[in-house]
């Protein structure tokens, strides 16, 4: 290596490790003129020079036609695909100028918009107010990369028509014969093999996707499509040929996107609105189908903006304020932690914009980079939303509960995310007030879920440390089925059930990785104790409804009452079994005495034992889900659902109702 720096050192500084000086000088300078810097580097312009920069090509032309149509100047486009990857797209609009340009003469303003980049009448606002086409590229593009490539032009009653071949005039400018009904631009183009590849083509329902898209961007264009049928695969459901036009512009291709698919509101929320300076405008459809499938389609000024942008974030934005005003107005204080993916996600929406000298990111405009569109479509958006959810009120309170719903999965999704991560870290730590039993295996073991720390001391001296674990919960735990994801976050009993359990929640819920065989909510025998259980049945029942289904969850049978006779004792469950044991079990003439648990923490742990923690001498009931495995939407599974939110739910109007409808059928209160 010394060596090697010696060597290194000896050199002439200044010259090549090679001994010459560099061929490098001022000729080696290329200037690239006209249209040869898209040949050279068509990325640069279309995206690449695979098939699918060369489907650009069309909608580059495409574009041009419907800027004519938006001016107002066009009713009808045409585009047509024949074999040999012909494309013609024609328009009924003014026709491209063909008298001499005033810069160029004695070349026409034609030959100037095919053959020099950068030329257009889209610079300014005085031809078109809103455009697609903005850097004067788009048609000499085209050009530039198209084996041959011919234009027509009907213009004051008269044709007009030359040919290029990549780029150069292969022909003049020849005036044909009068033509009296007839007016526009009609261009007609082969993509040139040696950039595009000999087997690169053109894609008939690509293009029928891109011409429908297109047709429904601007209401007051038919777009007339016609394809050879020999470029028809089979079973390609695109047609030969079709009149292409939606009288209601977004909301029909919305409706028939839909198509049978159930929404969450009848009607979608479809709306227009114009900007201040009258030269833009933004309109929109959006639906919440049930299945969530969703998409969001932009596009400004008729250009696709498959990225996004600044529109994009405007009508967010929009729906995000109009939503969080509406549910503060209702007294609605869950929406707080809402955010626009809770709301947008797996929503079908379009919008689309035509605003003046828009900027997109880069020649193929997937984004749109316009800062000052982001206000004026938030603005537009909120107010009318304001309106729709003010307008109608059941709507809203469907797409409110929809929206919250979502934000709380989202952020138990991040809760149990962040769970995982830290265990992975570090061991799992278990509750300190858990008493975990000392089998290693799960098989055999059981925890008891029990009522407070009284009662868990009792249970605690009656369990078998081997195969029995006890966790005392602090009075009555959250109800899971009305509380916020924060609240449920926050819950330190249900956090201690989780950790205990080991097994997750929601999607996160595995029963291979439960620490148990079996859970047994273990709760005193009266009103306070049947609540307590409610509330941990309906936990396991929206957290982790597995246990359920594989039969792993269990409710303990305590008794309520000790019967004493002499050196005889017994236990019943209600006053149902007390007054059938005190006519038919004791037959002596000695005094019953009558014992009242008033919970499980004053009962001696031996008792305890051995009327509830005793597998062999206790009474267990298994918690099974009604209807269980049954699809059907009115089956007994949905009835299960539709119950356990009617009562356990956010509505207390619901509950009130159930307790009106079914107080005649209570016979005695235990208050």
């Amino acid at each position: 290596m010394a060596d090697l720096f010696q060597s290194a050192s000896k050199k002439a500084p200044g010259k090549p490790s090679g001994g010459k000086q560099s061929g490098y000088s001022a000729k080696d300078i290329e200037v690239l003129e006209g249209l040869e810097p898209v040949r050279r580097r068509p990325g640069m312009y279309i995206g690449g020079s695979d098939e699918g920069a060369m489907h650009h090509l069309v909608a580059e032309v495409l574009d041009n036609a419907m800027d004519e149509a938006v001016a107002g100047h066009a009713s009808r486009i045409e585009i047509a695909l024949a074999p040999g990857n012909l494309v013609v797209v024609s328009d009924n609009g003014r026709g491209i100028p063909v008298d001499p340009h005033p810069k160029y003469k004695p070349k026409s303003a034609l030959e100037v918009i095919l053959t020099t980049l950068h030329s257009g009448a889209k610079f300014s606002q005085k031809t078109y107010a809103t455009a697609g086409g903005l850097h004067g590229v788009g048609v000499s593009v085209v050009n530039a990369l198209s084996e041959e490539l011919t234009v027509e032009v009907a213009r004051d009653q008269t044709l007009y028509e030359q040919s290029y071949s990549k780029g150069q005039p292969t022909s003049k400018l020849s005036k044909g014969k009068p033509v009296k009904n007839r007016r526009g631009t009609t261009i007609s183009f082969r993509p040139d093999t040696t950039i595009f590849g000999k087997e690169a083509q053109f894609r008939p329902a690509r293009l029928y996707r891109m011409a429908r898209s297109k047709a429904y961007l601007y209401r007051g264009v038919e777009i007339r499509w016609s394809c050879d049928r020999s470029l028809l695969d089979k079973g390609d459901a695109t047609p030969e040929k079709d009149s292409i036009h939606f009288p209601n512009g977004l909301s029909d291709f919305l409706a028939a996107t839909l198509d049978k698919r159930k929404t969450l509101t009848p009607e979608p929320f479809v709306g227009e609105a114009k900007f201040p300076d009258e030269h833009g405008r933004v309109e929109w459809a959006i639906s919440w189908p049930l299945d969530e499938d969703g998409f969001l389609n932009s596009y400004c000024n008729t250009v696709p903006t498959p990225e996004g942008g600044s529109h994009e974030v405007g009508l967010r934005n929009g729906l995000l304020r109009s939503l969080k005003a509406y549910a503060e107005m209702t007294g609605n204080r869950k929406a707080g932690q809402v955010n626009s993916d809770d709301l947008c996600g797996g929503a079908c929406a379009m919008l689309s914009l035509f605003i003046r000298d828009p900027q997109f990111q880069g020649q193929t405009k997937e984004k749109l980079v316009t800062a000052g569109a982001t206000k004026l479509v938030e603005t537009s958006i909120k107010d009318h939303f304001d309106h729709w959810l003010s307008g109608h009120p059941d709507r809203a309170r469907l797409l409110l509960d929809r929206v919250i719903e979502r934000a709380e999965e989202r952020q138990r999704r991040r809760q149990e995310k962040e769970q995982s991560r830290k265990t992975a870290t570090r061991r799992l730590r278990l509750p300190g007030k858990l008493s975990d039993c000392s089998r290693s295996s799960s098989l055999g073991t059981e925890i008891f879920l029990v009522e407070g720390d009284s009662a868990g001391g009792s249970a605690k001296q009656a369990r078998s440390r081997e195969t029995q674990a006890v966790l005392p919960l602090r009075g009555k735990i959250l109800n899971v089925a009305s509380a916020s994801a924060d609240k449920l976050k926050g819950n330190q009993e249900i956090a201690d059930i989780s950790l205990a359990l080991g097994c997750g929640m929601r999607n996160a819920f595995d029963v291979d990785k439960l620490r148990y065989e079996r859970i047994i909510i273990m709760t005193d025998a009266d009103v306070d104790g049947a609540h307590i259980a409610s509330l941990l049945i309906t936990f396991f029942y929206r957290e982790m409804p597995g246990l359920i289904e594989s039969g792993r969850l269990y409710l303990a049978q305590p008794p309520l009452y000790r019967l004493t006779q002499g050196s005889q004792s017994v236990y019943a469950m209600d006053d149902a079994e007390k007054d059938r044991l005190m006519t038919s079990h004791f037959t002596g003439r000695g005094k019953i005495e009558i014992s009242r648990f008033k919970g499980l923490g004053e009962m001696p742990a031996r008792q305890l034992k051995e009327t509830t923690m005793d597998p062999g001498k206790r009474t267990l009931l298994r918690v099974t889900i009604a209807g269980e495995g049954d699809s059907h939407p009115g089956g007994e599974a949905k009835k299960t659902a539709d119950l356990v939110e009617r009562l356990m739910g956010r509505k207390p109007e619901l509950r009130f109702a159930f307790i009106q409808e079914n107080a005649r059928f209570v016979r005695e209160l235990d208050v």
